[in-house]
């Protein structure tokens, strides 16, 4: 049977995985997939704990916004990345160094 600290393990690779491709900085993308990997391991822990929340189901509704939240911050970093591209004509986080036109 499955416990809940296997479900806490395997949360916390995946947040590790998810904060190494924030902090190595090699691309936008990679930082915005580094962040959606941490809010699922986030995602994780709230159904995993709202197992054992039987009458309320908290985790698992917590969980459904926190899905929403994250699509919707995805598609928002993506509109900021598409326009940081047409402006620099790239998407590394090092060569853009002026924020003003």
């Amino acid at each position: 049977m499955i416990s809940l600290t296997h479900f806490l393990v395997v949360s916390a690779c995946i947040f590790c995985i998810g904060l190494y491709a924030v902090l190595a900085k090699r691309n936008t993308i990679m930082i915005l997939v580094g962040i959606e990997l941490m809010i699922n391991a986030a995602i994780l822990n709230f159904v995993a704990f709202g197992k054992y929340d039987k009458i309320n189901y908290g985790g698992q509704v917590f969980a459904l916004f926190a899905i929403v939240l994250a699509a919707a911050s995805v598609a928002v970093g993506l509109a900021l990345i598409l326009n940081v591209y047409r402006h620099f004509k790239t998407i590394n986080p090092q060569d853009i160094h002026e924020l003003k036109d």
